[in-house]
């Protein structure tokens, strides 16, 4: 588990790092973009809880990408006190750009491994998932 903390810590701030180099994105808001790629007008919990971050975190984090131009909140026909976070043409954009971002990253992490051991290291890692659900044990 050390290594993998280890590990997950350095990544992320070697990401964090060629983004900002370039001017682009932080991890937290490509992850949002991406997410809403697949299920554009999702309310702010959903996201939330598709990238395991708390609803008020997001609701910041939101807040940051809306004067950025990235979203916009819009209520939703439903519930008129809910809001739902929709891309706007900058932030598919921003999208598109951060997956360029990622796919160099996933070529530099996996150079040298074979595709059977990212296949192992992929199975495991979503196991994980799996065995540990969102939120606290019971």
């Amino acid at each position: 588990m050390f290594l993998l903390s280890a590990a997950n810590r350095r990544v992320q701030r070697w990401i964090e790092a060629e983004m900002a180099a370039k001017g682009g994105l932080t991890s937290a808001q490509s992850g949002v973009l991406f997410f809403l790629g697949k299920q554009d007008g999702a309310l702010i919990g959903e996201v939330a809880e598709a990238l395991d971050t708390a609803p008020s975190a997001m609701s910041g984090l939101i807040d940051r990408m809306e004067r950025a131009g990235l979203v916009e909140r819009r209520a939703d026909p439903g519930d008129g006190r809910a809001q739902r976070i929709h891309m706007t043409d900058k932030g598919r954009a921003g999208r598109d750009y951060a997956k360029a971002g990622l796919d160099y990253t996933n070529t530099e992490i996996t150079d040298g491994f074979t595709q059977a051991e990212i296949d192992t290291v992929a199975r495991w890692l979503t196991s994980l998932q799996a065995r540990f659900p969102q939120g606290a044990p019971k």
